[in-house]
């Protein structure tokens, strides 16, 4: 009786709706973004929860899949990296030049700690979440040809939550392209990397400042 209940598409709908879209206006119009971190753990631990018991066909551990990194999607990984990590410079530069270095400048320190701390604290449950839960757990409401687009959305409108304009408009590019790489790999491990590799450099860059709760203060 509960499977067939957690298993339903209209409990599915809903859950999409409550993860989607009604927790980030929750934390939107309440102000919450400094308990962003907690909170996007305690969606992580109920989503792990329902992909281990329902969703789950092989050892946990094996979502990680750690043989799709490869020289070739590496390759692909790290060129498209550099250059949109350009394209961030000259954002940067251009347009929030009071932002350019700014961690550096004022805590260099604190750099290292988000080096270290955001893969794990921050990438790893969003890609769980928007890729590896969304994709084993939504396609049999989404079809293959949205999925993708899907994920995409939802993942920006988490970052509507900061009252920024710059956290969601990047954000519905890096859903995409992380969307696109899990597709292809099915790694949680590969699209995790990529989802740092980008998170880190925002933060190098600057243009972190409004990826976290004090940007809205």
């Amino acid at each position: 009786m509960t499977k067939l209940l957690f298993l339903n598409k209209y409990y599915k709908f809903i859950e999409i709706v409550f993860i989607g879209l009604i927790i980030p206006s929750i934390i939107l119009f309440n102000r919450l973004a400094d308990n962003v971190i907690l909170i996007l753990w305690f969606i992580t631990s109920y989503t792990f929860i329902i992909f281990y018991y329902f969703h789950k066909k092989d050892r946990i551990l094996n979502i990680l899949k750690f043989s799709s990194f490869t020289k070739n999607n590496l390759s692909i990984i790290c060129i498209r990296w550099f250059v949109l990590s350009l394209v961030i410079f000259l954002i940067t530069f251009y347009f929030y030049n009071d932002k350019l270095f700014i961690i550096q400048k004022e805590t260099p320190y604190l750099l290292i700690i988000i080096f270290l701390v955001y893969p794990i604290l921050s990438a790893l449950p969003q890609e769980f979440i928007f890729t590896t839960f969304f994709f084993s757990r939504y396609k049999d409401l989404i079809s293959e040809k949205y999925i993708i687009y899907m994920s995409a959305i939802l993942f920006m409108f988490a970052h509507v939550l900061f009252i920024n304009f710059i956290a969601p408009f990047l954000s519905i590019f890096g859903g995409i392209i992380f969307a696109q790489t899990y597709k292809k790999t099915g790694s949680l491990a590969l699209v995790t990397f990529e989802h740092a590799l980008y998170g880190n450099t925002l933060f190098f860059m600057g243009l972190g400042y409004y990826f976290w709760g004090g940007s809205v203060n």
